[in-house]
């Protein structure tokens, strides 16, 4: 079994379509094909089902897809050791965030850390809560910043806290609260919330702090990323409640923030990582970057 082989094999799996995978791979289709045929000999079985000039997996195919990603990762991760053994400040940090992190705190971090190692570069993507720490868990990624940091994996992933932080409401600016210097959530108990989607953290957060006070919010509209939520309250379709670091030089056109109390709602927000994989040498270098760069901004603030 060859590594050329399985490359092939992965893209035609994809794609479901040889031709397709041939030109993406920039080969000719018969080289595709053949190899494709010389690796179902070898292991003695179909991995495909031939529908035209479509395919798709046969269910051994498709567990055999699975393990040979992860093969493939474990390849690609090992080539990237050894070049960023020789230079470990010219790696690649890849990192995955929430959106709640997109607009401030990753980019602050990331600006910094670029002053000391200019020629590190970054394959950032953002995803929800509960996909970043699969990616993590199943090593599409290494590190990812997220909150609150996640109990009840410990197991197979490290977390460390780098601040905490508090949510406040966000009420349209023409609300009859809006002149308030703080609220009480059961000031909130009649009114019409705008929130995250079911499952997301943050929706359970302000849906829990809600029920200490008696009631259950009545949703009317739901926002997957922190932007259409702020969209949505600037609008006067809603209120929020929303992480404070969301809003720092970022306060939506027509809103208003204000503290809220009683009961008072934080969360951790941290980085993780796994624990029974190291980390690659720039990954490694970003990771206490991290550390030391909020430690100092919270001896900075105290």
């Amino acid at each position: 079994m060859e590594l050329r082989q399985i490359q092939y094999f992965i893209e035609v799996a994809k794609r479901e379509h040889v031709t397709d995978a041939a030109n993406a791979l920039h080969v000719a289709q018969s080289a595709v094909s053949r190899q494709i045929f010389n690796l179902e000999a070898e292991l003695g079985v179909d991995l495909f089902i031939r529908e035209g000039r479509s395919v798709r997996l046969t269910p051994v195919g498709k567990i055999f897809l699975e393990r040979m990603e992860q093969a493939v990762n474990k390849i690609n991760q090992a080539k990237q050791v050894v070049e960023e053994y020789t230079d470990p400040n010219r790696g690649t940090v890849r990192v995955g965030f929430s959106s709640t992190l997109a607009s401030y705190i990753l980019p602050t971090a990331i600006s910094e850390f670029h002053k000391s190692h200019p020629h590190v570069n970054f394959d950032l993507y953002q995803g929800s809560y509960h996909h970043l720490i699969e990616s993590v868990k199943k090593g599409d990624t290494n590190l990812a910043l997220l909150g609150p940091i996640p109990v009840g994996e410990r197991d197979k992933l490290m977390a460390k806290i780098l601040f905490t932080e508090k949510l406040v409401a966000l009420l349209p600016v023409n609300h009859p609260l809006a002149k308030e210097r703080k609220l009480s959530i059961g000031q909130l108990s009649t009114e019409a919330f705008v929130l995250f989607p079911e499952g997301f953290v943050l929706r359970k957060l302000a849906v829990d702090a809600c029920e200490q006070q008696g009631f259950r919010p009545e949703v009317s509209f739901e926002g997957e990323d922190i932007g259409s939520i702020k969209g949505l309250v600037s609008a006067g379709l809603g209120v929020s409640l929303v992480p404070e670091i969301t809003l720092i030089d970022n306060v939506p056109r027509a809103t208003v923030k204000i503290p809220v109390v009683d009961p008072e709602i934080t969360r951790t927000v941290g980085v993780i990582k796994p624990k029974e994989r190291e980390l690659l040498p720039t990954e490694e270098v970003f990771y206490n970057f991290l550390i030391r760069f909020f430690r100092r901004l919270e001896e900075f603030q105290y």
